[in-house]
């Protein structure tokens, strides 16, 4: 007799085909039964699906939980949105070499600090317990902890560099034929060990946190193509996945680069999965132009295996003062992101430099009037930079005047300009914005000027939040379902305090669910067997001897909530610092990890995070997968 018997589920198995009601068994981690009025003994757990869905644990496929997975490997982020497998080391970050403390240098604190905005006596700490020294000790390592899901780790490229070059020597000069080489070995042996891939990256946005370093990106950025092609070359022969992200600001590079996806080319496709598909506000012509190059990737003329990621939901995201992990592409606020976040004096010694606020007005008011290129860009939704600069863009979420709360920084600035045309009369909303215009220059003159005022006021206790993409729901919804992506981009533990996308999975479901079942079983498709097929792993399907990590979801639940009206700040003393995160109560109400019940009825069973539930997920050609239950995609 089954352990656990779920009765009555509208039951989707992961393949894409239309789902059925059904009972499904669960008996010693596996899937042991699908079909009507199956049998319970006496001592079965029987769960009554009635009008609910159960599916397979989803994939999260763009993670940056590596360090979380040292201090909270449970990740209780993760699975309480039903999510049962993630990826990790993307982006080239990772601690696949333990800590790679040498001469000095710290490059676990280095990478992340600004990358996942930690406190970086959290990451010094963590640091210290990363005693491994290579990648099948970082895999025995995973093995040991008491996981919450499934990991599937990805080889970083940074780290890469580091371990064979050292940090400075990987930001500061090109690698010998030698040391590509060794790299080359290294990514062959993760590789043989069972890495479903390999990770790089070239975003503006990622900067080095320590001094010398802090002007300098992390190293992946400072690999020539030859080395790519060397080491994209071993993921290729194994069939494994490249996940990489664009040159943003340089088109001719990003296809040059890319183009190491195609079978034409270089004798094999290489699946590649690129960051990321997004419908900017500032560039309206960034989603056209990712769909364009895939196409041709994807074409039978160059025989490529290409996806780009897109978010299910909006880009939104929050600031503290002038810190945010988008900052860092222009340099005026990268000069102030630079700093440490307790470091007020040295960001008020920059904000009253004559010549920073010189800088920082041009980069302002560009394109805001006059005729140029510039300003027609703007007009046309095409500017080189993604974040925005439209007071009408910017919603205060803190700040020591309570009435601005839940205002644009539009409305205050508009008051103030009444205020002082009225030489003070009226405008002000209150006898404490009376007093805090008083301190502004006189005539303000234009909102550079107000922001640059409220930055030395303030500081970081002006918290404001801005939708940066993806605020076009049929736009979403077309990017989720288009043949040329993958669900991903969550970017789950990675800004903590910035951003929370680990909702990412829930909100395809309910995008899904506006279209009626079929549509829901495509999405659950593109959640689950489809990821899973892409990184080669044994998850996504469910089907008799399948491994059991499954979700319940109740679809009237999911049909209420209303995911932007559920964002939170929470407090995570592991972290020592505040976290957004965004929890639906009631969607998912069971999650089950390897025949074990995690989470039921918004709350984690006792022993969650205290005993294994999830495991290592490698390749599934690797020859440790053949000793556990895999999945296969059947037909519909």
């Amino acid at each position: 007799m089954p352990d656990t018997l779920y009765r009555n589920a509208l039951f989707f198995d992961g393949t894409g085909c239309d789902p059925i009601i059904s009972d499904i068994a669960v008996s010693h981690g596996i899937i042991s039964a699908i079909g009507a009025d199956l049998p319970a003994g006496a001592e079965t757990r029987v769960v009554d699906c009635t009008g609910l869905w159960l599916m397979p644990g989803l994939l999260d496929i763009h993670t940056h939980l590596d360090l979380e997975l040292e201090v909270a490997p449970e990740l209780p982020e993760v699975v309480r949105h039903g999510t049962t497998s993630v990826v990790i080391g993307n982006c080239s970050l990772g601690v696949t070499f333990g800590n790679q403390r040498r001469d000095g240098e710290d490059p676990i604190v280095d990478c992340f600090a600004r990358v996942e905005n930690m406190p970086k006596s959290v990451l010094r700490k963590v640091a210290d317990t990363c005693s491994w020294t290579d990648s099948q000790g970082y895999l025995d390592h995973l093995g040991a902890l008491p996981l919450g899901p499934n990991v599937v780790p990805l080889m970083p490229h940074s780290m890469l560099r580091i371990e064979v070059m050292g940090l400075h020597g990987s930001i500061s000069r090109r690698p010998t034929r030698r040391e590509r080489a060794r790299m080359e070995g290294l990514v062959d042996a993760a590789m043989a060990q069972g890495y479903p891939g390999f990770s790089t990256d070239a975003l503006p946005f990622h900067f080095l946190a320590n001094d010398p370093h802090k002007n300098r990106r992390i190293p992946t950025q400072y690999a020539g193509f030859r080395e790519l092609r060397q080491l994209t070359g071993v993921v290729r022969r194994y069939g494994r996945v490249w996940q990489a992200t664009p040159p943003k600001d340089n088109f001719i590079d990003a296809v040059r680069s890319f183009l190491l996806t195609s079978g034409r080319l270089f004798g094999r496709p290489l699946r590649t999965t690129v960051l990321a598909v997004l419908d900017l506000q500032t560039n309206r012509s960034a989603v056209a132009l990712c769909l364009m190059l895939s196409a041709i990737l994807n074409s039978r003329f160059l025989d490529g295996y290409f996806r780009f990621q897109a978010l299910s939901g909006t880009f939104r995201l929050w600031s503290d003062g002038a810190i945010n992990p988008l900052a860092d592409e222009i340099p005026e606020l990268r000069a102030l992101n630079e700093l440490e976040p307790e470091d007020r004096a040295g960001r008020a010694h920059i904000l009253n430099d004559p010549e920073w606020i010189a800088s920082f007005r041009h980069m302002w008011l560009k394109g805001r009037t006059g005729c140029s290129i510039a300003r027609l860009r703007r007009l046309l939704r095409q500017e080189e930079t993604v974040l925005t600069r439209r007071l009408s863009d910017m919603i205060v979420a803190a700040a020591p005047l309570d009435n601005w709360y839940g205002e644009t920084l539009r409305a205050p600035y508009r008051r103030l300009l009444r205020w002082q045309a009225h030489r003070g009369r009226r405008g002000a909303a209150s006898a404490d914005e009376d007093a805090f215009f008083r301190t502004f220059p006189n005539p303000v003159g234009d909102d550079a000027t107000f922001i640059i005022h409220l930055l030395r006021q303030w500081d970081t206790d002006l918290r404001w939040e801005t939708t940066i993409a993806n605020r076009n729901p049929a736009r979403v919804k077309e990017l989720l379902f288009h043949p040329q992506t993958l669900p991903g981009f969550n970017d789950s533990g990675a800004h903590l305090a910035n951003m929370g996308f680990y909702d990412g999975n829930l909100r395809l479901l309910k995008i899904a669910q506006q279209d009626g079942l079929g549509k829901v079983a495509v999405g659950v498709h593109r959640l689950t067997g489809l990821p899973a097929a892409f990184f080669n792993i044994n998850a996504g399907v469910l089907h008799t001897g399948a491994r059991a990590d499954l979700c319940v979801i109740d679809p009237d639940a999911l049909r209420r909530w209303e995911p932007e009206a559920t964002y939170e700040f929470i407090y995570r003393t592991q972290f020592g610092c505040r976290q957004v995160v965004n929890r639906p109560v009631g969607v998912v109400r069971e999650v089950m990890i390897a025949g074990r019940t995690a989470w039921k009825d918004d709350t984690y069973v006792a022993s969650y995070g205290q005993i294994p539930f999830g495991r290592v997920l490698r390749a599934k050609d690797h020859p440790d997968e053949h000793a556990h239950p895999g999945a296969h995609a059947a037909a519909c």
